[in-house]
């Protein structure tokens, strides 16, 4: 059995993959300025970018949920895997040959679960594109050629065929070295009578895959009619699959959608074929399911939520696209992006559309048109008599409840300002008043306290400091695990010490060596004292000068829980305060920490004398009293001279 991990192929593989190359295959990142970059958290729900990365130094943090370390961190927490399963995953990406300490390299032993299920289902994609290509996978072509889809469409696409028979693929995968148990918790077997045989049988396969662009699951196309499976079958859900938490097309129009701030949803396979071929590359579609919050969190994530976002969703005009529209415009209340709907001339798909009219139809057809606000409240009032009392009674009921839903007042009083001229009623204020009324019952409900909970971005503009949002007190709770007073950052000994530590962290070269002579006790905040003990367990800010990566890396090792660990991140990412960051800058810093630091001892010792009045033995007293004049002397020179006093 593989043992663990070499130390240096680890740190060959952090030093390696680049962190911003690897979250920017989860979100979508910004400039932050001081060389860092901003996004929106994939670990917490927020409006507000508050999640930072940092290239030069390998590491991220959030302000908003205190999530933060290095490349492998990022990648254990977002996809829930083992260290080993991480360092192997970023091995293979880096084309870097893992050495283990017992037993030595062998690729076969101690493969993590999830490695070991994205493996098989890359086999799998790879034998259904070769099966495509047999003479039995005819009827597969002619189906897709039938939609307008060539051989190159499918190669891009990676579309495959299964074959008909009942275990071709498990055979194949058995022989790639993949074991019954692997492939039956992949999905793509199941349990037969004599073993497990193929899940996917004479099909046309489309390979599903994640953000990051490793193949999950299949969608599966029905081609024969003695085929009494459903139209599409989809991977079930697995360890590595679940439909709520994946678009089709997602690792294709990623990229575009956060240069062009618009993703536009559809419903099928084809249509994102379709969408693609016709120069929509933002298209994606959800794998057997509605669209729901889990979708619209990996759009957010994308899109940013900026001014100039756009969403479009495209249904089917029928019924069944009617209340797709309604349940998205449910949902639609956790985007900030602008939201659309488009439905094809004569209820046609993308698909059906480019086959009839051609790639500009389907161009034309996703440019936004109609609010899904208007098109839902539309659809809801369409279906009473507005020609009597009762009938505009009763589908004003219905809309406004939907309307109350909005939680920006002035968005919604604009709608329902809008749902009064659908509705036929005169009286704007009157519906203006009435879902106000429907809004205030909800709340008193409780309705929307899992809404108001949320927690935002940790300030304004600068992304420094926590608590110094706008102008509440700066003030942050007592983190776990810390002892004493929380942190005030309106304190200057606070904000000095943060500043200090900022400093020792990203730009040791300007506060070493003097700094790794300063004692925990100087840094009066007890969490701010317990980074300096992690530094000082690293070896001091002396070792960030040769290697500023492995030094932080060694002073995250050091913390003693998450706690620390997190803080030590949120410091190592942040932005100073000051705009020139130099020696003298660094130099302030030094001294007004150990400034600081004297002048509480001064006050000490003289209160201790204080109160002990006349009953202090004679040489203790001349002790004191010498001390005194010490510090006072050291004091002086430190306000006179700066650092170079220190």
């Amino acid at each position: 059995m593989a043992g663990r991990i070499n130390d240096d192929d680890v740190k060959a593989v952090r030093d390696a993959v680049p962190i911003d190359s690897v979250v920017s295959e989860y979100l979508q990142l910004r400039n932050a300025g001081g060389g860092n970059l901003k996004g929106l958290c994939p670990f917490h729900d927020e409006k507000s970018p508050s999640f930072q990365v940092s290239p030069g130094k390998g590491l991220f943090h959030c302000f908003g949920c205190q999530e933060g370390g290095d490349t492998i961190a990022f990648v254990m927490k977002i996809d829930h895997l083992s260290f080993s399963e991480t360092v192997e995953r970023l091995a293979a990406k880096a084309g870097i040959t893992l050495r283990y300490e017992e037993g030595g390299y062998n690729p076969s032993h101690q493969r993590g679960e999830r490695i070991r299920l994205i493996e098989a289902h890359q086999a799998a994609a790879e034998f259904y594109v070769r099966a495509l290509e047999s003479p039995e996978a005819e009827i597969g072509r002619t189906f897709l050629a039938e939609r307008g889809f060539d051989q190159d469409a499918a190669t891009h696409f990676r579309v495959g065929y299964s074959p008909a028979g009942w275990d071709h693929l498990t055979r194949y995968l058995r022989g790639k070295g993949f074991s019954d148990k692997e492939l039956i918790t992949s999905g793509l077997s199941q349990d037969g009578r004599r073993g497990p045989i193929d899940r996917f049988r004479g099909r046309l396969m489309w390979p599903i895959s994640d953000t990051a662009g490793e193949i999950v699951g299949f969608g599966a196309r029905k081609l024969r009619d003695d085929d009494n499976g459903p139209k599409y079958l989809n991977t079930p859900e697995t360890p590595i699959y679940k439909k709520s938490q994946v678009l089709y097309g997602i690792d294709l129009a990623k990229k575009d959608i956060a240069k062009a701030s618009r993703a536009v949803v559809v419903e099928g396979y084809t249509d994102v074929m379709a969408c693609h071929l016709a120069g929509v590359t933002t298209a994606i579609a959800t794998c057997g399911t509605a669209f729901g919050n889990d979708h619209i969190k990996i759009l957010r994530r994308l899109l940013m939520d900026n001014g100039s976002a756009r969403v479009i969703f495209t249904f089917d005009g029928d019924s069944a696209g009617q209340k797709a529209a309604l349940r998205a415009f449910e949902d639609d209340q956790k985007f900030a992006a602008e939201t659309y709907i488009a439905i094809a001339p004569d209820g046609m798909d993308p698909c059906d559309l480019r086959l009839a009219k051609g790639d500009d139809a389907v161009r034309d057809l996703v440019e936004p048109r109609t609010p899904l606000f208007e098109f839902a409240l539309r659809q809801i009032v369409g279906r009473y008599d507005l020609e009597t009392p009762a009938g505009r009674a009763a589908a004003l009921d219905e809309a406004a409840a939907v309307v109350a839903k909005i939680k920006t007042s002035s968005v919604q009083r604009e709608v329902a300002v809008q749902l009064a001229g659908f509705v036929g009623i005169l009286d704007q204020e009157f519906v203006v008043h009435r879902v106000a009324q429907l809004a205030r019952w909800s709340r008193d409900k409780g309705g929307d306290q899992g809404e108001r909970g949320g927690r935002g971005g940790p300030q304004g503009a600068r992304g420094g400091p926590r608590g110094a949002r706008g102008g509440s007190p700066q003030q942050t709770a007592p983190a776990p695990g810390f002892s004493g007073p929380a942190l005030n950052l309106r304190s200057p000994a606070h904000r000095t010490e943060r500043e200090l530590l900022k400093l020792a962290l990203q730009k040791p070269a300007l506060v070493a060596p003097a700094f790794d002579a300063y004692g925990m006790d100087e840094f009066t905040a007890p969490p701010y004292a317990a980074v300096r003990r992690c530094i000082e367990e690293a070896g001091g800010a002396e070792q960030g000068l040769a290697d500023n990566r492995e030094y932080l890396v060694a002073v995250m090792d050091a913390a003693p829980d998450n706690t620390v660990r997190s803080l030590v991140t949120e410091l190592a990412v942040e932005v100073f305060i000051g705009k020139t960051i130099d020696e003298t800058y660094a130099g302030m810093q030094l001294v007004h920490v150990r400034l600081r630091a004297v002048d509480r001892r001064i006050n000490d010792v003289q209160g201790s004398l204080a109160r002990l009045g006349s009953n202090v033995a004679p040489q203790d007293l001349a002790a004191a009293q010498n001390e005194v004049w010490v510090l006072q002397q050291y004091a002086q020179s430190l306000r006179a001279h700066g650092a170079a006093a220190l």
